[in-house]
């Protein structure tokens, strides 16, 4: 019995032709934003967790608070200094307290000019290590920096996998930096995180003459003892400089900051970025579950003799309630099947799009069953709940007065 009503409903779906795919529109809007949003929205939390996943989980950050966009330091109104390093050094529980320089600035090679990021390299050997260490960072081609070594830079692998200089950069190759020749003495090997991709790594004091910077740090990774007490020896180096700078607690011009921190708040933002998204699709849903209504009062209308006639011959209120229910049922149903599909393919479009601008494969967006089943499971709910309504209206018919019309 359920198979005939679900034929017959079929039928009266196929037979509206381009009304019911009409009908549908707004669902197959709605279920492909929230897939398409959705998936990106993971693809994208997968990028920066990537970015993040190569920083050690006992490593702090110390910078200066900013006042623009910029690497971290360029735009604070205070500076770190020494001083900063050594009052950080005298925090119990820290082990090892690195300053780094981290600017963006101009490169000439075969007459193309571009920017890049420009980090300094101590000339301690512990702490170039630990630098390596924390930031995943491996020579592919060349050697690292040498202590004391002037006039050598090691590069990132866009350099030598991008044409980005319709030229090939080897070992070797010399890299005009605001003016000045570098030698090529090391290329690193391609690493998750597009910026170390694309840096240039420079001993510390090189780099202090070529920009002309004093004393100032740009930021001090901190590498602490024991990786289970690091929010303590966090909240211990905050407190000492605020101390030293004289600040209250929630003035300070500086921040600390763990990768596990950074990474919260990055997750946070993308998790209110899909739910503003998805509510919005969920706006064109509503659209189309109004647009089933419509359509199957129209059908009630449409259709009453039809139902004064399956009346007439025996069918119960039940049987008219189960038909119509059946039909925008498949309008929900199908609705969410298309919708899902274009959802995906927008998803991996756009994704394709974006790894092949960005020159490699950072956003990866891959098809969640879960998803997609609850989508079209979702769409099958709001085209019954559109359709009750309606469907109670014709099974309330009379058959005389159905007849009749």
């Amino acid at each position: 019995m359920l198979s005939d009503y679900f034929l017959l409903a079929l039928k009266n779906v196929r037979k509206r032709g381009i009304r019911s795919w009409l009908t549908m529109l707004g669902i197959f809007i709605g279920i492909a934003a929230v897939v398409s949003l959705i998936s990106l929205g993971q693809g994208l939390e997968t990028a920066i967790t990537g970015q993040f996943g190569s920083l050690s989980t006992d490593t702090l950050t110390l910078s200066s608070a900013e006042t623009g966009f910029g690497p971290p330091g360029a735009t604070a109104v205070r500076k770190l200094t020494d001083h900063d390093l050594e009052l950080v050094e005298q925090v119990p529980g820290v082990k090892l307290a690195i300053p780094r320089l981290v600017r963006i600035t101009k490169v000439d090679y075969n007459e193309i000019t571009q920017f890049r990021y420009l980090g300094s390299m101590p000339e301690n050997k512990e702490q170039i290590d630990e630098i390596f260490n924390s930031a995943g960072l491996e020579i592919a081609q060349g050697r690292m920096l040498k202590p004391d070594e002037k006039g050598k830079i090691v590069i990132g692998d866009d350099f030598v996998s991008q044409d980005s200089f319709d030229k090939e950069i080897q070992l070797g190759s010399n890299l005009e930096i605001l003016g000045k020749n570098y030698e090529v003495v090391g290329i690193l090997k391609k690493t998750s995180t597009f910026v170390l991709n694309s840096v240039i790594l420079m001993q510390e004091d090189d780099m202090r003459s070529l920009m002309s910077i004093g004393d100032e740090i740009d930021i001090i990774a901190i590498k602490v003892q024991d990786a289970d007490k690091i929010e303590q020896v966090a909240q211990d180096i905050e407190r000492k400089l605020r101390k030293d700078r004289n600040q209250k607690e929630g003035e300070e011009d500086f921040s600390v900051q763990t990768p596990l921190q950074a990474l919260s708040s990055i997750r946070t933002i993308l998790t209110v970025i899909n739910i503003v998204v998805t509510g919005i699709a969920a706006i064109a849903l509503l659209v189309g579950g109004i647009g089933i209504t419509n359509t199957m009062f129209t059908s009630v209308l449409e259709r009453t003799r039809e139902i004064g006639v399956m009346k007439a011959i025996g069918a119960q209120n039940k049987d008219i309630l189960t038909i119509f229910l059946i039909e925008s049922a498949l309008l929900g149903l199908v609705g969410g099947l298309v919708g899902a599909a274009i959802g995906l393919s927008m998803a991996l479009g756009v994704a394709g799009a974006a790894n092949s601008a960005l020159g490699e494969t950072i956003f990866k967006v891959s098809p969640s069953i879960p998803l997609l089943i609850g989508a079209i499971l979702f769409s099958l709910v709001i085209g019954i709940l559109s359709g009750l309504v309606p469907a109670y209206q014709a099974s309330k018919l009379n058959p005389v007065e159905a007849l009749r019309k």
